[in-house]
């Protein structure tokens, strides 16, 4: 097997079908049939079977997908150590966030990393907080930064920057609610407006729920703009990052509902494997520095070794 068959292999896994990942590989879709089944001929297993007018993966699949993805990461972070190992600030970072964070947080620190070291290349990737901490393990990227560090003794994190999370609504949703504050009770009668699974936030949202065995009416948007833009338009109460609805609070397109419990402070983490490539050690001391942060936003970070 080699590393094209692999990248085949997990185009397809991806795309759910033979041409679309032909497609996105720039190749015909003989040569990707050809490179899978060359691959399963070399296995002896089938990875994939037909479904409806695509592909999907076998048990077998599914398992091999896992490994395909960590080998591959770790050639590519091979191939950044052996180039990049003694001129970091040349080097390659791998980089992955929470969309929140990606829109609110790391463009500032890639803005002021780039004006440090600009022959440096970043490359950012964005997902759910389950997709960045599995693309981490897999060796795919080298930091993620998100809010809930995940449970895994086998990562390090540190937290760089505050985040505070409010309930916010229109004015017109929490009319009659005196100061703007609202009780448990009135909180349960109201719409919440979820995030999509996998999301950090939106655990966060359910075991506040939980804790305070409140069982409102949910729906599901998916992303952040999605529920902010939901909220905006009346559908109902959610939990953001203050910095995230900061237009719309300015505007009053919403308010921040006081709620027990609220705000909830979650500060931004970035994370590493316990060994972290020199390019990416590199931007990593320039995320925790907080020398290049305006003062009142100034958090001091805290390394802590996950159990």
């Amino acid at each position: 097997m080699t590393p094209h068959q692999l990248r085949t292999f997990l185009a397809v896994a991806d795309a759910g079908s033979v041409s679309d990942a032909a497609e996105q590989l720039v190749v015909t879709q003989s040569a990707v049939s050809a490179s899978m089944a060359g691959l399963q001929r070399e296995l002896g297993v089938r990875l994939v079977e037909r479904h409806g007018r695509g592909v999907r993966l076998t048990e077998e699949g599914v398992v091999y997908a896992g490994y395909a993805r960590r080998v591959l990461g770790l050639l590519d972070e091979a191939l950044i150590a052996a180039r990049d190992g003694q001129r970091p600030e040349r080097g390659h970072v791998r980089l992955a966030a929470v969309p929140t964070a990606a829109e609110q947080v790391v463009p500032a620190y890639l803005a002021t990393f780039r004006d440090r070291f600009p022959e440096a290349y970043v490359g950012l990737d964005v997902g759910s907080r389950d997709e960045v901490f599995h693309r981490l393990v897999a060796h795919e990227v080298d930091l993620a930064v998100a809010g809930r560090p995940p449970p895994s003794s086998a990562l390090v994190s540190q937290a760089i920057a505050p985040n505070e999370l409010v309930l916010v609504a229109t004015p017109d949703l929490v009319l009659g609610v005196r100061s703007g504050a609202a009780s448990l009770a009135r909180l349960a009668t109201m719409p919440w407006l979820l995030r999509e699974p996998g999301s950090g936030t939106r655990e966060t949202m359910l075991g506040y729920l939980a804790e305070h065995e409140l069982a409102p009416p949910r729906l599901t948007l998916g992303a952040n703009g999605a529920v902010i833009a939901g909220a905006a338009a009346g559908l109902g109460v959610t939990l953001v990052s203050r910095s995230a609805v900061s237009r719309e609070l300015a505007a009053g397109e919403l308010v921040v509902v006081r709620a027990p419990g609220t705000p909830l402070r979650r500060p931004w983490h970035v994370v590493t494997r316990a060994e972290v490539p020199a390019p990416a050690r590199l931007f990593l001391s320039h995320l925790v520095s907080d020398e290049h942060h305006d003062p009142a936003t100034r958090f001091v970070p805290g390394r802590v070794r996950l159990r």
